[in-house]
C-alpha cells in the first residue's frame, strides 16, 4: 500500500460568491473527509490558514487515490506526490552502498 502526499486547492470560479453558499457547498466536502479518515483511507487533512487549500496523507494504491479524488472534481484541483518511510528511505540509501 502506497503513501501519498496530496496537496489540494479549491477552484474559485466553481465556488459560490454568496458567504451562505459557499458554506453549504463546503459544509458536505468537510464531511467526506471525516468519512475518508474513519474508514482509514485519509491519514491526516489540513488547510493552510486564510487560503482556500490544504493537504491530506492518503494511503492506498494508483487507482484507490485516483478514485477518491474523482469525487471532488471539478470543484477541487489536486497535485499528488507518491511518498516513502523512513525505512524505506534508509533501504534506499543501503542500496547506494552496494
Amino acid at each position: 500500500m502506497g503513501k501519498y502526499l496530496i496537496l489540494w486547492k479549491v477552484d474559485p470560479n466553481k465556488m459560490p460568491i454568496s458567504r451562505e453558499e459557499r458554506a453549504a457547498a463546503l459544509g458536505p466536502m468537510v464531511d467526506l473527509v471525516e468519512q475518508g479518515m474513519k474508514e482509514g483511507r485519509i491519514k491526516d487533512w489540513g488547510t493552510f490558514v486564510g487560503e482556500m487549500s490544504g493537504y491530506s496523507i492518503a494511503e492506498g494504491n494508483e487507482v484507490e487515490v485516483s478514485l477518491s479524488n474523482q469525487q471532488w472534481v471539478p470543484f477541487i484541483d489536486f497535485e499528488v506526490h507518491p511518498v516513502t518511510s523512513i525505512s524505506d528511505t534508509k533501504k534506499v540509501i543501503g542500496e547506494l552502498s552496494k
